[in-house]
């Protein structure tokens, strides 16, 4: 992949307490090496703290409280999974009217494991095929969405995976999605 192929892209990454660490870091130092510009949005103010597998992880800083986020500010969006963070996430009225807007706006969303609780929140999910950690199979089809038990699935501005072992296909598949988004609108 092409080093500037995501140049003035902006990526929100909506995160709370207890995201699952690798699957922020990860997509997000695909995102920065392909030059796009990540910011974390978060309802927390100052710092959000991941959840690292079986324990709690590191603090990153937020970049843009949830509050005064708004998608027409970035070109693509970013939900990292983990417990925790969507279960808190999808109770937020904040959280999901950002999240929907992407979707309203045909932007293009990136969500792995336990990250699409919110699009399913967000109204997002009926009729897509979404690929998540398998306890959200149910969820998914009560939502009307297709589970996919596959490494990654793009169902048009979506891409989705089911897990930490999935971040390589997913970054590859979120890089080339994302690389579509933002060409019409000024950066």
């Amino acid at each position: 992949m092409a080093n500037e192929n995501l140049k003035g892209l902006k990526v929100a990454i909506l995160i709370t307490d207890g995201f699952e660490q690798v699957e922020m870091t990860e997509p997000r130092k695909a995102l920065d090496q392909a030059s796009a510009e990540t910011r974390i949005v978060s309802p927390k103010d100052d710092r959000v703290r991941a959840w690292n597998f079986t324990d709690w992880g590191d603090e990153f800083p937020v970049d843009v409280a949830l509050d005064q986020a708004q998608s027409q500010d970035f070109d693509a969006l970013l939900l990292p999974g983990g417990v925790i963070n969507p279960d808190s996430l999808r109770i937020q009225p904040k959280a999901i009217a950002f999240i929907k807007s992407f979707f309203d706006a045909g932007k293009p969303v990136a969500s792995i494991c336990h990250g699409p609780w919110t699009i399913i929140e967000a109204g997002a999910a009926r009729g897509r095929r979404i690929a998540a950690w398998p306890s959200l199979k149910t969820d998914l089809r009560n939502a009307g969405a297709e589970w996919v038990d596959r490494e990654v699935v793009v169902d048009g501005n979506l891409v989705t995976s089911r897990m930490p072992d999935d971040i390589p296909a997913f970054n590859r598949e979120m890089i080339g999605l994302f690389s579509h988004a933002g060409q019409a609108q000024p950066v």
